[in-house]
């Protein structure tokens, strides 16, 4: 059984801010509550989050002989003044190297590592790309909390984190020491939410919030979403921005991958050039997008 003090210090050589480990094993809680989520559409139009339900909760089905499931993070907590504190704005993560890309290098780049002190081993990286529970499994390892805004809060690093999996067929030393929830009583990420998408206790209407707005949802937003938008044109950091465990998180280190600034948003709204092409932002609908930066401009 490989050490997790061997895993950590290689996850640093790969890049990564943090990891834990679990034994990977199908997931028996959860399932209830994910099904009600869903019967109550709280989903929109992501319809994709119906789908494959059996392998979503069992990760043994996606990777065959998985043994055990390293959980990763990565800061993208950017500050200061930038593109997405005046309007038009869009989220901090979207102003980088699309994230799928970024934190899955260094996930095969620990792959490769543990090669080289494993001999073989065999194993896949999950970035938001299969049906899998990236969060829980972050939060089963020990890497955290769901906060009230649905999303994972380390201790040290606060929410603005990438979450990423690599999945093995070796064992490791498991993390599986769940960090009891410290949001308390604390309700600042729910109250600022500026269209009421935040339930409380880590639920959240998918359709009222302003990430699924401007990148998930295809159909044409009616009149009131879109003045719902708070001058948001890509994904939305409000309930990020107000969430106490924010204000002390180190600042990421991915400044090298910054692919978008003001000036860029400017000549991609006149029609003038495109997107950088590993830009996270091209996912969205351009003429769309496009139309919400010239719209907040103006406004």
């Amino acid at each position: 059984m490989l050490s997790f003090s061997c895993l950590y210090d290689l996850a640093l050589l790969a890049g990564l801010d943090e990891v834990g480990v679990s034994k990977a094993a199908p997931v028996t809680d959860g399932q209830e509550k994910y099904l009600e989520w869903l019967a109550r559409g709280y989903h929109g139009e992501m319809s994709y989050l119906e789908r494959n339900f059996e392998k979503r909760f069992d990760p043994t089905s996606l990777v065959p002989g998985a043994k055990s499931i390293i959980s990763a993070l990565l800061s993208y907590k950017l500050e200061g003044k930038g593109v997405w504190s005046s309007a038009p704005k869009v989220s901090r993560y979207a102003v980088l190297r699309d994230y799928h890309f970024i934190l899955k290098e260094r996930l095969y780049r620990l792959l490769e590592l543990l090669r080289e002190a494993c001999n073989t081993v065999s194993g896949r990286a999950f970035v938001d790309s299969a049906p899998f529970l990236d969060r829980y499994w972050a939060m089963r390892s020990g890497l955290g909390w769901i906060g009230q805004h649905s999303l994972l809060i380390s201790p040290r690093l606060g929410s603005f984190v990438f979450i990423g999996s690599l999945v093995v067929d070796i064992d490791i030393e498991t993390t599986e020491q769940p960090v009891r929830n410290r949001c308390g009583n604390c309700n600042h990420c729910v109250a600022a939410c500026p269209t009421g998408a935040l339930l409380g206790k880590g639920l959240v209407d998918a359709r009222k919030c302003i990430s699924y707005l401007t990148i998930e949802k295809k159909s044409e937003l009616t009149a009131e979403e879109e003045a719902s938008l708070s001058g948001w044109a890509y994904g939305c950091d409000t309930c990020q921005e107000a969430c106490p465990w924010n204000r002390h998180a180190p600042v990421t280190h991915l400044t090298n991958e910054v692919l978008v600034f003001r000036e860029v948003l400017n000549r991609f709204a006149e029609g003038k050039t495109p997107l950088p092409a590993e830009s996270p932002m091209t996912r969205a609908n351009p003429e769309r997008l496009r139309l919400l930066l010239s719209k907040s401009c103006k406004e």
